[in-house]
């Protein structure tokens, strides 16, 4: 049976960071990508780019699903930003991947996920700054590459690539050719030759 993620998008959702483990999962590795959003809705993006909704975030359930991952976007900064501690303490105590990125880590800070995990975000001091029941600084990973850490799986929003390779790992669909395929989209900041 294909593994398949839960996406969950916002409105104002940001294009690239799920975009590619999207387009990985699914035409590199056979899994299914379902878009949920809170309340069911349609979201359009910051790009504009509008996504019809399979479903709602906060039904998410783990036994439907192998890892959930929430987009970021300019919600989660806002008083808008959606309660997905439902579905997301599902999927903890499962034992099944959670994924944030960008702003989104900002709701697994609310939640409490990160004060004793490795992590990352945006950039250090953000999450504190936004969150004051945040108590996880010592465990802030200031680096630009995803982070795996217990179950969390955290990025920066300038990380699409690994943010995509970390979780198709912990769902067991990584191996050595994904990693070269998602090392190639990092491959413009190395310094040219000549």
């Amino acid at each position: 049976m294909a593994k398949r993620l839960a996406i969950v998008l916002t409105e104002g959702y940001a294009d690239w960071e799920c975009a590619l483990l999207m387009a990985t999962a699914r035409g590199d590795c056979g899994a299914e990508t379902l878009v949920l959003t809170p309340g069911g809705a349609d979201v359009t993006s910051l790009g504009g780019v509008t996504v019809k909704a399979a479903g709602e975030a906060q039904a998410a359930l783990p036994a439907d699903f192998d890892a959930l991952v929430v987009c970021g976007g300019t919600i989660w900064q806002s008083g808008a930003a959606p309660d997905l501690s439902g579905p997301i303490g599902r999927f903890i105590e499962a034992g099944k991947p959670v994924a944030a990125i960008c702003d989104a880590t900002l709701e697994l800070a609310r939640l409490g996920l990160l004060d004793t995990r490795a992590h990352t975000g945006n950039y250090s001091g953000q999450l504190g700054k936004l969150v004051p029941d945040y108590r996880g600084a010592a465990h802030y990973r200031d680096q630009p590459q995803a982070v795996r850490d217990g179950g969390i799986i955290t990025a920066s929003g300038a990380a699409p690539a690994t943010f995509a390779r970390e979780i198709l790992e912990a769902i067991g669909l990584g191996s050595a050719e994904l990693r070269d395929y998602l090392a190639m989209y990092g491959d413009e900041h190395r310094a040219a030759k000549g």
